[in-house]
């Protein structure tokens, strides 16, 4: 199930069963977008927990697997009966072949990956509206090839004779593709057909919906407790701030951890922000010698952000004992964060989510065995960009609710290899510039992230005739909609010209500057 508090205010109209697709969570994200309230949880939940939560409608969504191995993921059969309405997508349509009889077998020919147009045989529900030929996102090595009774084909393409088909008696639906993707070209209109038309769901969840049960949720989570939050001057922990002191007032105190690894002029900015312009209670932490003796010695970058992670806890548990009690730790945790650290695929032997992780999280990853908190997490499911909107309706100024993503073990992770105050002094001005010239260019809001990141490397330059040896900057500017998935920014070379100018002339140690032009897949946003 779930570990989303799903009481009677908050219960989703849609659910998606979660079979190992690295987009099950873009589905929820797309339903809502069209203000239909939506979660992802375990496939292995079963019909009685289903009818219980009373979902109008029902997502499979894709996965790696093939229905006919050995150890497959299954749902729970009993699903079919419950007269919810189903739409399986890839993988989910195979298993609803596959449990109500029809036949599914690896792709003969071809199979099929990449956009594909479809052909329409019949637009009377799920295809209503989509254009016949439109381009859809395929991602498939098998294929249904003998389908249930009382069902019917919706669409073909040239390689997939049955890309969509429904059971209208029954109230059941299957997309071969995924139209949850940017790259079908209708698939958004797929997504509206099935939640507004088929489940007769009302676009009636906003982000002050959102807020007034989140509130509800923290009040009946915390009652008369006290809560401490991390506060970095991030959107995430931001808006988490303003939402719980909307919550709780003043049970609340925030707690600005300086760790040393901030960008420049970040603690004095923070500090007058929270606590003199908006009297939301901040206690002020210098623990700089503390973090970054913790990391003297350290190349490992896993091991950077588990040494960084702990230590905030463990100053967390120190300061509370001078300021508390505190109960609860409240943490800015988003999906992505969840998703990075708990790994997205599937075990083929058990079904349960496997734990590979891309990179651990202080947030998530990297809490300690013995924690002393209880965690508070209302925006856990949610994205970045949701998270700004839920922000700007709580009364964050724009200042904040834009700000770029900002690591949670900060500038330590922006410098590959051992962090000493020297090179921090360093960077601290490459990114410095890297963020104004952005600004000045009006470029700040077109761009996810851009910072500077130093490289553990000297290469040889000359600067006023004489020969040099020092450290290379890496400018680092990504465009993405949630962090999930993520392009490199084409800036203009003038404004990139304007940056290594000034990074080269301004700043001490360096003598060159780099373009990281690598998106996300392969790499990460982060470089460590």
């Amino acid at each position: 199930m779930s570990d989303f508090p799903l009481d009677a205010q908050s219960k989703p109209a849609i659910i998606i069963l979660d079979f190992g697709s690295q987009y099950s969570e873009l589905i929820a994200r797309r339903i809502r977008e069209i203000e239909v309230f939506s979660l992802v949880i375990s496939h292995r939940t079963s019909a009685n927990e289903l009818r219980e939560l009373s979902p109008q409608g029902i997502i499979l969504s894709g996965g790696p697997s093939s229905v006919y191995t050995d150890g497959a993921p299954l749902c729970d059969p009993s699903i079919w009966n419950l007269g919810i309405p189903v739409l399986g997508v890839c993988y989910g349509m195979q298993l609803m072949v596959h449990q109500l009889g029809g036949c599914v077998e690896a792709a003969t020919g071809k199979a099929e990956y990449g956009k594909a147009p479809l052909q329409i045989d019949d637009a009377s529900s799920l295809l209503n509206t989509v254009v016949d030929g439109s381009t859809m996102w395929m991602s498939h090595g098998d294929a249904v090839k003998e389908l249930p009774e009382g069902f019917v084909r919706l669409a073909h393409t040239e390689n997939t004779s049955l890309a969509a088909i429904s059971c209208p008696r029954r109230n059941l639906y299957g997309v071969q593709f995924h139209p949850e993707v940017v790259h079908s070209s209708y698939g958004m209109v797929i997504i509206k057909n099935f939640v507004y038309q088929i489940c007769g769901c009302k676009p009636d969840w906003t982000t002050t919906l959102f807020i007034d049960e989140s509130i509800a949720q923290v009040r009946a989570q915390v009652g008369n407790k006290r809560v401490l939050l991390a506060l970095s001057g991030g959107v995430d922990s931001s808006t988490l701030a303003f939402l719980l002191h909307k919550a709780i007032g003043d049970q609340l105190t925030c707690m600005f951890i300086d760790q040393g690894f901030m960008r420049k002029g970040e603690p004095e900015f923070l500090m007058n922000f929270f606590d003199k312009k908006f009297h939301i209670n901040v206690e002020y932490i210098n623990a700089r010698e503390r973090f970054i003796n913790r990391l003297k010695g350290i190349t490992d970058p896993e091991m950077k952000r588990k040494i960084i992670g702990t230590e905030f806890i463990r100053v967390f548990e120190e300061e509370s004992l001078r300021l508390g009690p505190f109960h609860y730790l409240a943490q800015g945790t988003l999906y992505p964060d969840v998703i990075e650290s708990a790994g997205t695929n599937l075990d083929p032997a058990t079904g349960e989510r496997v734990a590979v992780k891309i990179k651990s999280h202080h947030n998530v990853g990297g809490l300690p065995k013995d924690l002393q908190f209880k965690l508070v997490e209302p925006l856990r499911h949610l994205f970045k960009d949701e998270v700004r909107k839920v922000g700007r309706s709580l009364g964050l100024p724009e200042e904040i609710v834009r700000r770029h993503p900002f690591p949670g073990p900060g500038l330590a992770i922006r410098i590959l290899g051992e962090v000493t105050n020297q090179k921090l002094n360093c960077l601290r001005d490459a990114d410095l510039i890297v963020r104004e010239e952005i600004q000045n260019a009006g470029l700040y809001n077109d761009v996810w992230q851009a910072f500077a990141v130093l490289l553990p490397v000297c290469s040889v330059g000359v600067m006023g005739d004489k020969r040099t040896y020092d450290w290379p900057i890496v400018v680092r500017c990504v465009s993405s909609e949630d962090g999930m998935t993520a392009d490199w920014s084409r800036l203009p070379y003038e404004t990139l010209e304007i940056i290594s100018n000034r990074i080269v002339n301004e700043v001490q140690g360096v003598n060159r500057v780099v373009l990281d032009i690598t998106s996300k897949p392969p790499g990460t946003i982060e470089w460590e």
